[in-house]
């Protein structure tokens, strides 16, 4: 999961095996939901560093052409334009290196992350009661099977959710000059891209003819 490599081991008792693939399993799903909590750390405090610029730089600037029209301070108009230049820079940048949103992409993360996980626990918790009560249908290897199935679909979400975010991440930077590849890697390889055949300017798909409108016969005189 998450480019892990997969435990190997030996299946004579299943019951083992099974119980160390679930470690496995919650053990990378604690790592994946940790790493984006402390990725949030720096983001967060970027982010309130940037707002806070702004939200200062835009309060002299209203507040300092007032004091020099009112000849509180005298000269102090110019610095004025400055400062709300300097709240225009930190807005600019907030957006530009996407500080607010990755910060909010990592705190949903890693809460969805520990949703699942918490949802996985109580389903890991039902099987081990129903194998403990003794299944009422199927045999051993169906047990098995059920359990493998819920190991295989959480961790299947928990890569969907990872995807997810990534390709949010990418998809900030289509409205800068990204290249192809990297929308095509953003909306998940849908894209699709003409390939020429023949000579220069033909494509595989023909163009769409014009709808012309049809004529009624002449009628019998």
């Amino acid at each position: 999961m998450l480019g892990r490599p997969f435990p190997q081991g030996d299946w004579e008792v299943p019951a083992r095996r099974l119980d160390e693939l679930y470690r496995w399993v919650e053990r990378c799903a604690l790592e994946t939901s940790a790493w984006y909590l402390a990725d949030r750390i720096w983001k967060r405090r970027a982010a309130r560093a940037l707002r806070g610029g702004a939200a200062t730089g835009a309060v002299l600037a209203a507040g300092l052409p007032l004091l020099d029209l009112a000849e509180v301070m005298d000269g102090a108009a110019p610095w004025g334009y400055l400062s709300l230049l300097l709240s225009l820079a930190c807005v600019s940048a907030d957006r530009f290196f996407g500080v607010t949103s990755g910060w909010m992409r990592d705190m949903a993360t890693a809460q969805a992350v520990q949703r699942r996980l918490q949802a996985l626990q109580f389903d890991w918790a039902s099987e081990n009661v129903r194998e403990v009560l003794g299944p009422t249908e199927g045999t051993a290897g169906d047990a098995a099977e059920r359990c493998l199935g819920v190991l295989r679909r959480f961790s299947e979400d928990v890569t969907e959710l990872v995807r997810a975010e990534t390709a949010d991440w990418m998809g900030e930077f289509r409205r800068g000059d990204v290249p192809a590849a990297a929308r095509g890697a953003a909306d998940g390889g849908r894209s699709e891209v003409a390939v020429p055949v023949g000579g220069a300017g033909r494509f595989s798909l023909a163009a769409p003819r014009p709808n012309m409108p049809r004529q009624r016969p002449p009628e019998p005189r």
